[in-house]
């Protein structure tokens, strides 16, 4: 099993930036979101790892 990583920084302003390393797809949304908490969101960006998540769950259930 591939470990997990999330890191949090939060700048001098206090602005914070979540990375989360070795999730896919909606693992990576649902840890995410918990990290989040009530907090709004200014900007996403979604790694490639978020794509292929998706795609190898589409795949298995083609099966």
């Amino acid at each position: 099993m591939q470990e997990k990583t999330i890191t949090v920084t939060i700048d001098e302003q206090g602005n914070s930036t979540l990375d989360l390393e070795g999730f896919a797809g909606q693992g990576c949304e649902k840890a995410f979101d918990d990290f989040r908490g009530g907090d709004s969101v200014k900007v996403v960006r979604k790694k490639p790892a978020y794509y292929t998540g998706h795609v190898i769950e589409r795949e298995k259930s083609q099966r």
